[in-house]
């Protein structure tokens, strides 16, 4: 620490933009100075890509923080947070950088303003490499929900590789405090849905394969239940540039959501990307968690804060929720502890993370 600023070593475990995200939302949430050294180190092109600067930008405006060392492949920033403010907040890549991960850095901070937040996010809506839209209102958003609060996301129009365009907005009112959760009862799969889009210049008959292609492939594991994945072709009002994808999500019987997708690209045949979402789809159900790969380090931002033990039951831990718990620990002294999970199964692969929270308070409200 140099006076009292927190050293963040951005090239450690996952070695990308997710440290970035994790550290500079705490940050502000906490009022800790910090300096992030390494940035991306772990990446082929290392330093900041202009969806992490605006995500970095966004959250500068956010606290009316100061930040230095904020350009595109920058290695190295300081920032100083200072008090959180609600209002109207816009963060644009001007790239297909996710929308999706703006708002994973912007959503825990704004829960904790003085009053209500909308983010106006734009670039990529459909993105490689980070959760597609789809997925954050279908599978984050009721589950995060869980943590005592609400946010509205609407999706004005949606973006695609290479030059993205779209843009999703965000309201939300701030909270006194976040509950824990408790995911640790899988229930049984009771319906799987989904949708396979299509924009711009190509034919509804690749949504239409690709939904039958994924369709074919659950089948083979799962045979008496209804799969419902509309096939759609987005509006061209709605819609930038051209693209194409399927989500799929299977709903238990306890409320939990658990998804497979994938991106079409040009030279990707269409059957392909649909088999690709049903195997991932598949393969996180098969762990017998309560959460599937993407969402699981989403969470541990909230349970960090929430007010006592959270405890989520999932599949192997990626890399990017131990590192999530890594920094999430350093900065806020939540402690977590995983677990093997005591299974019936023995072949299952599930394990409990459990969360002492910090028991964050709004001190606006």
């Amino acid at each position: 620490m140099d006076g009292d600023r927190v050293e963040i070593d951005g090239g450690i475990m996952e070695g990308g933009g997710q440290i970035l995200r994790v550290s500079t939302a705490l940050s502000c949430l906490l009022g800790l100075p910090l300096r992030v050294r390494r940035i991306r180190a772990g990446r082929s092109q290392p330093g900041l890509r202009p969806q992490h600067l605006s995500g970095l930008e966004m959250i500068r405006d956010l606290c009316d923080g100061k930040l230095n060392g904020g350009e595109i492949g920058s290695t190295e920033i300081t920032f100083t947070p200072g008090k959180i403010k609600g209002g109207t907040h816009i963060a644009d890549t001007k790239t297909a950088g996710s929308v999706c991960l703006l708002m994973q850095v912007a959503m825990p901070c704004v829960l904790f303003a003085a009053s209500p937040s909308e983010l106006h996010l734009k670039g990529g809506t459909n993105a490689e490499m980070a959760p597609q839209i789809d997925y954050t209102v279908m599978v984050f958003k009721p589950i995060v929900e869980k943590f005592n609060f609400t946010f509205n996301c609407d999706i004005k129009r949606r973006g695609y590789y290479p030059q993205g365009g779209g843009e999703v907005v965000v309201q939300m009112s701030p909270v006194k405090e976040l509950s824990p959760i408790n995911l640790t009862e899988r229930g049984t799969v009771t319906k799987i849905y989904g949708r396979a889009f299509v924009a711009g210049a190509l034919p509804i008959k690749l949504a239409k394969d690709m939904s039958a292609a994924a369709v074919r492939c659950i089948r083979r594991e799962i045979r008496d239940l209804y799969i419902n994945i509309q096939p759609v072709r987005e509006p061209d009002d709605q819609a930038v540039g051209t693209g194409s994808g399927i989500i799929i999500v299977a709903e238990t019987s306890t409320g939990c959501l658990l998804a497979g997708s994938s991106l079409g690209k040009r030279g990707k045949n269409a059957d392909k990307v649909g088999i690709e979402a049903a195997e991932m789809l598949l393969q996180n159900l098969k762990h017998g968690g309560t959460v599937d790969d993407s969402l699981q380090d989403q969470l541990i931002i909230f349970m960090a804060l929430a007010k006592g033990v959270s405890r989520v039951k999932s599949g192997p831990i990626t890399l990017h929720t131990q590192t999530a718990i890594h920094f999430a620990e350093q900065l806020t002294k939540a402690k977590f502890t995983v677990t093997k999970s005591e299974e019936e199964d023995p072949g299952n692969d599930t394990y409990i993370i459990e969360c002492q929270g910090v028991g964050m308070i709004n001190p606006n409200l």
